[in-house]
């Protein structure tokens, strides 16, 4: 049995939390995680993206007619690519394509889009249709099924709030502003057995998650180190983070982070430009860390945003709209386009029409790169092809 699936089919049936005789430490590259080796990066950009603005129908005549104030000139976009380009501001992004690193999805959206942040953020962070609710993510209800109980650090949320996607029945994930500040210190209660209060018992299992988790993220720290440089924003300090955590190998299922400022009404263009060029540098230099480190195979990046923007603009910006495109960013995708340019001429009542369900891309992830089947947590739609 090869290094790879002795280690996968260990750390399955420890639950993730394996700790290595030394031994093993010969086999193969200490590059690499050693256990539950993928993981899942989500960078959600909230306000409703500009799809349009950012990967760019440059030769389409319409794009023009529809988009008189706010259309980019076909001579500052960059990463051509049949009739496609990205934003000027997205030149790394551009790179990380070349370097058949990124793939683009285009025309991500779902059936009956609804255009309301909280709504459309929460449709797609439980992954069901836009006429349903569900009090538990899709993340969740994945590592609910996954850690056979509860792994305090199974996914890391870098945020001050919750984040619903990682919501589950377990307390599986664990939300944190600055990692280096996470140091919890058991009370006097630790010991105290559990009672016949469920809900008391419950609190006390977060409590005690807290406590494990914030010892194994001090772990990982201890074992990592920043190796490149990150711009000064907060996006790229989650980054950075998430790349210490993955380097000193906390073995978390998914790390979540996200951008807030994409609700372009007005003053669209500096605005759109000052997002994506935070967007572009700090993804740029975590993709350089995670290559320098050569885990960049083993993470893969997700950025997604809860909608897109209207195709005609409204005179100094874009309201709400529907579908947009997704960006796929290591864990060996096969750096390419997916889905057929928007179709300006074919909209719905001014929108356009999704062509790729977000479910897809979740099957696609959940399937490809965790192993799992994406039906158990609910989702009935087919992955995408072509993706890994």
């Amino acid at each position: 049995m090869n290094r790879r699936n002795f280690l996968t089919l260990t750390g399955t049936f420890t639950g993730g939390l394996l700790v290595l005789p030394e031994f093993l430490h010969a086999f193969g590259s200490q590059n690499s995680l050693v256990v539950g080796e993928q993981c899942l990066v989500f960078v959600q950009l909230n306000g409703g993206n500009d799809g349009l603005n950012t990967y760019i129908p440059y030769e389409n005549p319409l794009y023009y007619n529809l988009r008189t104030k706010i259309a980019l000139n076909k001579n500052i976009v960059i990463g051509k690519n049949n009739g496609m380009a990205f934003h000027p501001s997205l030149k790394d992004f551009a790179q990380m394509q070349q370097n058949g690193d990124l793939t683009v999805i285009q025309n991500v959206g779902y059936p009956e889009p609804i255009r309301s942040h909280f709504r459309s953020q929460e449709i797609w962070q439980t992954a069901v249709d836009s006429n349903k609710y569900l009090n538990e993510g899709w993340l969740g209800r994945y590592l609910d099924l996954q850690c056979h109980g509860h792994q305090p650090t199974a996914g890391i949320n870098l945020d001050s709030i919750d984040n619903l996607a990682l919501k589950g029945a377990e307390p599986n994930s664990i939300t944190l502003k600055d990692p280096d500040r996470f140091k919890i210190k058991p009370g006097n209660d630790e010991n105290v057995k559990l009672s016949n209060n469920p809900q008391l018992d419950f609190v006390r299992k977060i409590a005690n998650s807290l406590i494990e988790g914030s010892d194994e993220i001090q772990n990982a720290l201890k074992q990592s180190k920043t190796e490149v440089s990150y711009p000064k924003t907060g996006l790229s300090k989650n980054l950075e983070w998430i790349a210490r955590l993955v380097k000193g190998n906390l073995n978390s299922k998914v790390y979540y982070t996200s951008l807030n400022g994409f609700d372009t009404h007005d003053n669209q263009l500096s605005m759109h430009e000052r997002k994506l060029t935070e967007l572009n540098d700090a993804l740029f230099s975590f993709y350089q860390d995670l290559k320098q480190a050569q885990l960049l195979q083993n993470v893969t990046i997700v950025v997604f945003s809860e909608f897109g923007r209207r195709v005609k603009d409204n005179g100094n910006g874009t309201d709400h709209g529907t579908a947009a495109p997704m960006f796929i960013i290591g864990g060996n995708n096969k750096g390419t386009i997916l889905g057929k340019n928007p179709n300006l001429a074919d909209l719905d009542n001014g929108d356009l029409k999704y062509e790729i369900d977000f479910r897809s891309v979740y099957a696609s992830l959940l399937k490809e790169k965790m192993s799992f089947d994406y039906s158990k947590i609910g989702i009935k739609n087919m992955p995408v092809s072509g993706l890994f």
